[in-house]
Order: C-alpha cells, then sequence, then structure tokens
C-alpha cells in the first residue's frame, strides 16, 4: 500500500506577507506577541518565515469577524498643545 503524503505547508516571506497584508511591520510584531497574528518562525539565522496557510486563515477570519473603528482621540487630555506661528507650521508650546 502506498503511503499518502499531505504536501508540504508554504511559506512566505516578508515581501510577499506585506502584499497580503498591509500593515506596518511594528503592527504585525505586536499583534503576533499578543496572539493575535500567526507567528513567524526562523528557517535560517537570517531567514524569517510565515505560514502562508496560518496567514490565508487569519484573513478570512477578519473578513468574517468586523473590526470596529478605533475611538476618535480626546484631545482635551493632551498634556500639550501645538501653537500655530503666522505662517501656519506649528512649534512647540514653552
Amino acid at each position: 500500500m502506498g503511503q499518502t503524503h499531505s504536501p508540504l505547508p508554504r511559506t512566505i516571506k516578508k515581501p510577499e506577507l506585506r502584499q497580503m497584508v498591509p500593515l506596518a511591520d511594528s503592527t504585525i510584531w505586536e499583534m503576533e506577541q499578543r496572539g493575535e497574528f500567526p507567528k513567524r518562525f526562523r528557517l535560517t539565522p537570517r531567514c524569517v518565515v510565515w505560514d502562508l496557510s496560518e496567514v490565508q486563515a487569519w484573513l478570512e477570519k477578519r473578513r468574517r469577524t468586523p473590526v470596529t473603528a478605533a475611538k476618535a482621540p480626546d484631545v482635551r487630555l493632551r498634556r500639550t498643545r501645538p501653537v500655530h506661528d503666522g505662517l501656519g507650521a506649528a512649534r512647540p508650546h514653552l
């Protein structure tokens, strides 16, 4: 009887991940740390990849689950307020 071999999982490097997921590197890293995004792993000391099927599953889950928009910041809680010079450019308030 022949053994059936499952195909090897396809991995992607950062350039392909960026095309699929248009988020900043820091956002992806933070989401990985919180367990909200598939974890990267090292193939070699200098080569980091993601499992393509995990990234695709994450994208599909995001499509199905609506994400609420972030609330607008409360500007009254700012510690400093920018002061504009007469030319319309902001300068720090002293």
